[in-house]
């Protein structure tokens, strides 16, 4: 049940970029609380996997590789679409990559995302409940408030300008945030990559 509302988000995904891209405001402005209820189910999903015992190192991976998905694509379509710098979205694709990288090495040790970082400040930044929702609320504000931003612009609207400024600027903050979480993981989790193992892999590139 749990993996199954993780995995139902990408095809609400795709649906809400749809709408976005039809170019109608009043259609665009439903689209707020439409990409606010995807992601909600960020943590729904959760709640549920909780709840009926279904936590596993599979839907915890599943769980960040469709929430990693989301937030590349959505980035990359604001960019698009002229309403942030191609700066973010290459940001987010360069972080993302490295932290999923490195966090590969514990997964083969058969250890979740989440529980792989030892020290307590970087497992505080990175795997507490509060750091998680205070980074899925302030990512989830940003996107609704970019669907406000193109809505009010193709409509024309008088304080389109100032909700594009509160737009980018959310933006950047939730960036910010978005590289101080994702410092923790490459600094201690290089560590598991120094540490010998019994053959090395070939490099395929």
């Amino acid at each position: 049940m749990a993996n199954a509302i993780t995995l139902s988000r990408i095809p609400l995904l795709f649906i809400y970029i749809a709408l976005l891209h039809t170019g109608r405001p009043v259609v665009i402005f439903w689209c707020v609380p439409f990409i606010i209820l995807i992601m909600l189910l960020d943590m729904v999903d959760g709640m549920v996997a909780r709840r009926l015992n279904q936590t596993s190192l599979l839907g915890s991976s599943l769980d960040i590789a469709v929430d990693r998905a989301l937030e590349i694509i959505l980035w990359v379509v604001f960019s698009c679409l002229g309403l942030i710098p191609l700066l973010i979205p290459l940001i987010v694709i360069t972080r993302g990559t490295i932290t999923d990288a490195v966090r590969c090495v514990g997964n083969s040790k058969g250890e979740a995302a989440f529980n792989q970082l030892k020290n307590p400040i970087n497992h505080f930044l990175v795997s507490s409940r509060f750091m998680r929702d205070f980074y899925g609320g302030i990512k989830g504000t940003a996107f609704a408030v970019l669907t406000l931003d193109l809505g009010c612009q193709a409509l024309g609207h008088a304080w389109a300008s100032w909700i594009h400024f509160f737009a980018v600027g959310i933006s950047w903050t939730t960036i910010v945030v978005t590289i101080v979480r994702g410092i923790p993981v490459i600094v201690e989790e290089v560590g598991f990559l120094k540490k010998p193992t019994l053959a090395e892999p070939e490099n395929f590139g």
